[in-house]
């Protein structure tokens, strides 16, 4: 669990993935379109995959991926950053991430 807590603290936005999840890469793209660079760390391509999804678990992740982290805290899943986004709470949450688009 520790690997997970400083992976995901590491960014200010970190995304645990599988390189094949679509719904990891539709929360991918979300953040991009906001102008922020998601931290991605695909966790199948890890040889400690399965611990990861046990920590992420045991962090209160619904499923383990995609998990998302802004500043350090665990925010969910794509449920969680969907529900964040359609309210208007997304954007202040990353604004401090957001490129500089000049």
């Amino acid at each position: 669990m520790d690997k997970v807590v400083r992976m995901s603290s590491e960014k200010g936005v970190v995304i645990f993935s599988k390189s094949s999840c679509c719904l990891s890469y539709a929360v991918q793209v979300l953040f991009q379109d906001l102008g922020v660079h998601p931290t991605i760390h695909e966790i199948d391509k890890d040889v400690e995959c399965r611990e990861i999804e046990k920590a992420l678990m045991r962090l209160g992740c619904s499923t383990p991926v995609p998990a998302i982290f802004v500043g350090g805290k665990l925010i969910g899943s794509t449920n969680e950053v969907m529900s964040l986004h359609l309210s208007g709470s997304l954007v202040p949450l990353v604004k401090p991430f957001q490129a500089n688009l000049c």
